[in-house]
Order: structure tokens, then C-alpha cells, then sequence
């Protein structure tokens, strides 16, 4: 069965959210109680900014994979589409580490291999699709300045 454009779009957003969804089963309740006692940078963005800017990203996640998926099979989308979900996995695994185990020091060893497999999805992406690459620029720059607040929440604490 062969899936048309529109469909993959739909399905390369929704499995991008859900890595959101995922990571909002340990967020939701820790925020207002763990995390808040916690003492944090003054760059700390307010809780409430954290849901927008993520679902937004995951949109633009899933819209460079869409471009990347839609493009003819072949090792090289092979290759960039086992990084994007190792990315994706590594994104929904981070609140586990962070916020369900509260293991702060781990968390952030975490997100650097997060941050290694984006610019890898992103070295491959570029070779398929050179926009599918620059819509995870603002993903990329988010995750740099969340491993910066993840290092400075583990040495403040």
C-alpha cells in the first residue's frame, strides 16, 4: 500500500508530538512540585513557556521528516530517518531521566548524545533535504540552551 504525500505529513507530525506526549507523563506532575523547588538559572525560561515552544518544534520535526520520508528510498534516507528516531527516542527518553528519576547529572549526558544524533539527523537531512535540515536549526539551538539549563540546574543543586 502506497501512502500518499498529505498522509505522511499527518503521520510524520502525530509520531513527533507523541515523543511530547511521552515526555509530558513525567513533566506534568513534577513541575509544580520537584522542579519547582529546584533552584535554577536566572536565563530559566517560565514553566508555562516550555509546552508551546516544544509542540512547535515537534511540528517543525515533523514536517522535515515528512520532506525527508517523501523523498525516493535509499541508503542515505535510510540512514537519516535511523537518526531522526534515535533522536526522537533520545528527546522522549530526556523527562524520564530528568523529571521521573530526578537524575540530573544523567540527564544532561543525555541530552548530549540528544544533541550529537540532531546534528547527525541534520548532516543527513541536509543530503536529502536542505529544508528538512534548516527546520531543526530552532531544534538544535532549543536543545543547546535546555543542556545549558540542565548543567547549570545539576551544579546549582
Amino acid at each position: 500500500m502506497r501512502i500518499n504525500n498529505f498522509f505522511k505529513l499527518v503521520i510524520a507530525i502525530v509520531v513527533s508530538e507523541l515523543a511530547g506526549v511521552i515526555g509530558s507523563i513525567f513533566t506534568v506532575s513534577a513541575i509544580p512540585t520537584w522542579y519547582a523547588t529546584l533552584v535554577k538559572p536566572a536565563l530559566n525560561p517560565p514553566a508555562w513557556a516550555f509546552g508551546p515552544v516544544w509542540t512547535t518544534l515537534y511540528a517543525l520535526m515533523g514536517v522535515a521528516l515528512w520532506l525527508v520520508w517523501k523523498k525516493p528510498p535509499g541508503a542515505t534516507r535510510k540512514h537519516a530517518m535511523v537518526f531522526f528516531y534515535a533522536q526522537l527516542g533520545l528527546n522522549a527518553l530526556w523527562p524520564a531521566i530528568f523529571f521521573g528519576q530526578h537524575f540530573i547529572g544523567g540527564a544532561f549526558r543525555e541530552i548530549l548524545a540528544l544533541w550529537i544524533c540532531i546534528v547527525l539527523t541534520m548532516i543527513f537531512f541536509a543530503k536529502i533535504s536542505r529544508p528538512a535540515a534548516w527546520l531543526l536549526v530552532p531544534y538544535i539551538l532549543w536543545v543547546s540552551f535546555a543542556a545549558y539549563l540542565n548543567y547549570a540546574i545539576w551544579m546549582l543543586n
